[in-house]
């Protein structure tokens, strides 16, 4: 580089060169690296190799897709010309961010050559010449920089024209595409004529005679067998995509008439809560079998319910009618499997008024509890094991364990080789869940074998209670016999 005299240091301190424009940018932080050879030739530093450029790798993607277009298919052909398509436009914009970058480079070269200009009028001797070699090698630069640019342009057309050219094949490989789709369609639905054709002729060769029913109907499926495999030898990759997207619909609609009659239920819900809130009293439990329901105050000036009269009922989903519970007197009750599916209304009286609750929604079943008893019924008796709480309304002093079986045509309770009552299916016998005030209310079954003897049963857990109702029920209903509660409604 050029050495600095003390006399042009002292006159760079005094004069001021002309700045840069600072609207122009620079496509890198620092000054390009070139070597001046002989004659003052501009000698560019050896690049490293890089890959295959974009626009050479488009060149290639067409030539090859020109080669093998005959043995794709039209859909796979449209596909090939969108990607390519993609390329392009991103060799496109490419293109212009190196316009600008030429225009760029024009700009600095002329503020620099216009800057050593100045100074080359200011310096003498071999500062003087060291300025003219640099503003030689500024000129070999806008030549360089100009040739680029010829070859730029050529290359931007080159990229519109092979641009133009693969959005034209692109829009005719589409046209393809749907050429291709409606004369499949169009042979879908003639092949569904011919089969449509052949049924109503199979259909009228049926009435026509028995004797040639079985040749003529041989023939006939030979021919739609026939059709069915032209229709599937017609495009059935498309036939294949239309049922797998028919499968897709349906799976949809499925699954939006559940999430429908979610929402639907939780509006149903969020009514029936909004209402209770203004009641003096509210309903406490979860609403399944297996559960308790508990009356208790809401309010603060809500009256005690040791003074109100309850009573239970079972209530239609509209609630456009209801049934009595009968003996179901007390602020608490556990559902039973005559339950299930009915919403459940709480009655509380007080010096005249009234005020009622219902639970948000009708009341359900436990999982898993119908294939419990499904699995009950393939054995010819089901045995529970169960303690005696009362018998005849009067509390029963032994807490021995004894068994319970529920046959197909009679049940009876035992303890070993003692049987306390053995009675087959006949209009007076009840049982139910137990309706009075008590914690173990949900595992509690109220059996009367007959009049006159009556039992209150408590079982290990509720899951055998609701079983033993249920298996009993549909073994009487059997037996032509309707079982159930005290004044039950069925």
């Amino acid at each position: 580089m050029t050495k600095v005299s003390p006399e042009f240091g002292e006159f760079v301190c005094t004069e001021s060169v002309l700045p840069v424009s600072a609207d122009v940018s620079f496509a890198s932080d620092c000054f390009p690296k070139y070597k001046l050879g002989p004659d003052n030739q501009i000698l560019e530093e050896p690049k490293e190799e890089k890959g295959s450029s974009l626009k050479e790798i488009i060149e290639q993607e067409t030539a090859n897709l020109s080669e093998q277009h005959k043995c794709l298919s039209v859909r796979d052909l449209a596909s090939k010309f969108d990607k390519n398509l993609t390329a392009l436009a991103k060799l496109s914009n490419e293109a212009k961010l190196r316009e600008v970058a030429s225009l760029e480079g024009h700009v600095l070269l002329k503020k620099l050559r216009d800057a050593l200009e100045a100074l080359r009028g200011r310096l003498t001797g071999r500062n003087k010449e060291d300025v003219e070699k640099a503003i030689s090698m500024v000129e070999a630069l806008a030549v360089k920089l100009t040739r680029k640019e010829g070859e730029l342009i050529q290359e931007k057309f080159e990229v519109k024209k092979l641009v133009n050219f693969l959005k034209q094949a692109s829009e005719d490989a589409k046209k393809l595409v749907n050429q291709e789709k409606s004369f499949a369609c169009a042979e879908i639905e003639s092949a569904r004529a011919v089969v449509q054709c052949f049924g109503e002729a199979l259909e009228e060769e049926e009435r026509n005679s028995e004797a040639t029913k079985t040749q003529d109907v041989e023939g006939l499926m030979e021919e739609v067998q026939e059709a069915r495999r032209i229709k599937l030898l017609h495009h059935p990759s498309k036939v294949m995509d239309m049922e797998q997207e028919l499968c897709a619909l349906r799976i949809q609609i499925r699954e939006k008439a559940i999430f429908s009659f979610k929402l639907q239920k939780e509006l149903i819900l969020s009514k029936k809560a909004e209402e209770n809130r203004s009641r003096l009293y509210v309903l406490d439990g979860p609403e399944s079998l297996g559960s308790i329901l508990c009356v208790r105050p809401s309010l603060d000036n809500a009256p005690p319910l040791s003074k109100c009269s309850v009573q239970w009922y079972r209530t239609s989903s509209d609630g456009s009618h209801r049934d009595v519970i009968s003996g179901a007197n007390k602020p608490s009750y556990a559902p039973e499997p005559l339950d299930v599916g009915r919403v459940l209304q709480v009655e509380i009286s007080v010096n005249g008024s009234k005020d009622s609750v219902t639970t948000s929604g009708p009341i359900d079943s436990v999982a898993g509890l119908r294939s419990h008893v499904e699995s009950l019924t393939q054995k010819s008796n089901a045995e529970f094991s169960v303690t005696i709480s009362q018998m005849n309304g009067q509390d029963y002093s032994s807490h021995s364990t004894h068994v319970f079986h529920v046959g197909k045509t009679r049940v009876k309770l035992s303890r070993g080789w003692i049987t306390k009552a053995r009675e087959i299916y006949s209009t007076p016998m009840q049982i139910c869940g137990i309706r009075n005030d008590s914690n173990l209310a949900a595992k509690r079954v109220f059996w009367q074998a007959r009049k006159g003897l009556s039992f209150v049963l408590t079982f290990e857990s509720d899951r055998d209670r609701n079983a033993a109702i249920m298996l009993a029920r549909r073994y009487a209903l059997d037996c032509n016999v309707l079982l159930a509660g005290p004044d039950d409604l069925i």
